[in-house]
């Protein structure tokens, strides 16, 4: 047979085999092509992205997220980590098609010579384009009909869209383990660093997961695979390789775990609300900025302060003393710290927010504040003598004191700065049960609709929350003002649109960017001047009355112990002018705490928050209303000093028409100290 004929059958063959693989091809475009996805979309990717959730100065407490996933633009993508990815997944991305046809080839060649007995990996041959079809639009299943559909979606994509856009697509979507999607995330997750700041070595380790992103155990041989692919594609030299792989791997996981402890009740709250606020999509797959109120340096004391206190009790027991602590802005409502128990991994549930416990006496203030807003003076006497046969709902009980013993005549204000309960009984029987009850419905401690009004819960037997009991006492510290919590200032989008949060809805940041101050939203709870004189006498529970071991020197403190029956629940709120902070300690099942233990314990994990809180602040004393008037009195009689200069010498605030008592006719000496009741 001549040449030329030979030629002229080959050339035949070579067309009409490239015919009938063309027909073939547009056969299965014609079968294949017109029912994929709408890949169109992707000229707009926005993918799933974490909320990520800040503290007040930027730090980074926890991520919101069903798949971690931290967007990064091509441009601020490092070339030595799109190398890798391109040394370790597809060679020829910049110049085939969508489908690599010397890729298939070789594939084919390699895995037919594994199968004979060669040393050689069993290879595939799917484009970093073809990747990015199957995992926008397809599945993974293993069938011809899949990869048929991804070849086409390859090539439609490579027509619509820039190779830039593509690897953008991949690297921002691709699934690196440890619940990391992208590159982005995987930085953080795996080095905690910005992909900015990877190494050679970081590099190639991440463009080696794809392979295998949940197989930790042969990471530094993949990762030295992916250093000698980037060699021998020019990427880098022989050297550069060797060094890189002689590397340590040091794989980050503090960052994968959690975030601190100490914040976690925090951040489980500021979820809570925005879960309902937002949504779950929003939430977890938005991508926010959230930024918190909450300060690190005080969180971490808070929990220090309280840990401190619960350890000292409850070594050698069986049974955990629980706790919580929450410290606010009184004026704003921000919430600069909180703990709501000893460790979270324990038990998530919030003792400062979610525990309704009885308050004991720290439902005083509110009732001594109805009789100060009814014109009584804070040296109004009081009858500390014994009460027999009170009855109440069929009941016959007789009011005692802590220390068991009576006092005869006491001031309101000694009355409550050392917690006596008679004399309380006769204030609340002089000014009406249901008056001194709704002082502490109208600060916001007992609900509006409560109906069992009684002598008992004007003395503390009702329940409330921690947080509830603080943003009551602020009110007496803020010109009484009703303010409600706030856990976060601001929330942007993924573009940096603020899109909620409180402190920007009313009013906007100052230049210096420190948090706005709520404006009233309003009217006054009660009047300044009978604030003012609570707050005069709750600091003196602080300085000589049952609240000692609050005192924080060279700071001016004001504030309340409470213990309940028994002793089963004990509490502490107090404020100096711009930070208030509440303390409970008790058993999730409410039962005595046992001989020792008291109101004392939760005033000392105050005073230990409190030295850090004001630490770097210059004392500040509580601001006085117009109108009043500061007379010296002997404590004891309420007398004028100048009257009565036996004893303790205090200086008294006076509304307008008020004045000290009488000098008494004749003082008796009495052998019962001066100490608390029921605190």
């Amino acid at each position: 047979m001549k040449f030329k004929t030979v030629l002229r059958i080959f050339l035949n063959i070579i067309f009409w085999g490239f015919t009938a693989a063309v027909a073939a091809l547009a056969g299965l475009i014609l079968i294949y092509g017109n029912d994929l996805p709408d890949y169109k979309k992707l000229a707009t990717y926005a993918p799933p992205v974490a909320t990520r959730l800040y503290a007040s100065d930027g730090s980074l407490l926890i991520e919101y997220a069903e798949e971690r996933r931290v967007f990064i633009d091509f441009a601020d993508i490092p070339p030595q980590l799109v190398n890798a990815f391109i040394a370790a997944e597809d060679q020829n991305f910049w110049t085939h098609p969508g489908v690599d046809v010397q890729g298939i080839i070789r594939a084919a060649a390699n895995n037919v010579m594994r199968v004979i007995g060669f040393n050689t990996h069993f290879s595939g041959a799917s484009t970093i384009t073809q990747q990015v079809a199957k995992n926008f639009f397809l599945t993974s299943e293993r069938t011809i009909s899949r990869k048929i559909k991804e070849a086409i979606l390859a090539l439609r994509l490579e027509r619509a869209f820039s190779k830039q856009h593509i690897m953008t697509l991949y690297l921002n979507q691709i699934f690196l383990g440890a619940r990391a999607y992208g590159i982005g995330s995987a930085s953080l997750m795996y080095f905690n660093k910005p992909v900015s700041d990877l190494t050679l070595s970081e590099c190639a380790f991440l463009a080696s997961l794809p392979k295998a992103p949940n197989n930790r155990d042969r990471a530094v041989q993949r990762r030295n695979y992916v250093l000698r692919r980037m060699a021998e594609e020019g990427f880098i030299s022989a050297d550069q390789a060797r060094a890189a792989a002689a590397e340590d791997l040091n794989i980050n996981s503090g960052f994968t775990a959690q975030m601190e402890a100490d914040f976690q009740y925090f951040a489980e709250d500021v979820r809570r609300e925005l879960l309902n606020q937002l949504g779950r999509e929003t939430l977890y797959n938005q991508g926010l900025y959230i930024k918190t109120t909450i300060v690190p340096e005080l969180q971490r004391a808070a929990a220090a302060a309280l840990n401190k206190e619960l350890d000292r009790y409850n070594a050698g027991r069986t049974d955990k003393l629980q706790g919580a602590i929450i410290a606010m802005n009184p004026h704003t409502g921000r919430v600069l710290a909180m703990t709501g128990g000893r460790s979270f991994s324990e038990s998530s549930f919030n003792r400062a927010t979610q525990a309704m416990r009885q308050i004991g006496s720290t439902i005083k203030p509110f009732v001594y504040l109805a009789a100060l807003e009814r014109g009584m003076s804070p040296q109004a006497i009081l009858s500390d003598t014994p009460v027999v046969g009170w009855r109440e709902n069929n009941r016959l009980w007789k009011p005692e004191n802590y220390d068991k013993k009576f006092m005869g005549d006491v001031p309101l204000r000694l009355s409550l700065e050392t917690s006596r309960n008679v004399p309380t009984v006769r204030l609340v029987e002089q000014i009406g049960v249901a008056p001194a009850i709704e002082a502490a419905q109208r600060f916001g401690v007992y609900p509006e609709d409560m109906k069992n009004m009684n002598l008992s819960m004007a003395l503390g037997s009702g329940e409330t929350t921690l947080e509830r009991l603080v943003l009551g006492y602020s009110a007496f510290v803020n010109g009484g003002h009703a303010i409600r919590p706030v856990l976060v200032d601001y929330i942007e989008d993924r573009y940096g649109r603020v899109i909620g949060g409180d402190a920007t809805s009313i009013v906007p940041w100052d230049d210096d960017m420190l948090p706005p101050v709520r404006m009233a939203e309003s009217e006054p709870l009660s009047d300044a001047q009978s604030l003012y004189q609570m707050v005069s006498i709750l600091q003196g529970a602080v300085e000589r009355g049952t609240g000692k071991q609050a005192r924080v020197p060279g700071h001016t403190i004001a504030g309340k112990t409470g213990t309940t029956n028994d002793v089963k629940d004990i509490w502490f709120i107090g404020f100096s002018k711009d930070i208030i902070a509440g303390v409970y300690l008790g058993y999730d099942t409410p039962k005595p705490l046992g001989r020792g233990a008291g109101s004392h314990m939760a005033a000392r994990v105050f005073a230990d928050f409190m030295k850090t809180a004001l630490a770097d602040e210059k004392n500040q004393p509580f601001p006085v209303p117009d109108g009043m008037t500061f007379m010296r009195v002997n404590r004891r009689s309420g007398a004028a000093a100048a009257d009565d200069p036996t004893g303790m010498i205090i200086t008294e605030a006076f509304k307008p028409g008020q004045s000290p008592n009488p000098a008494p006719q004749k003082v008796k000496a009495s052998g019962n100290p001066v100490v608390g009741g029921v605190f």
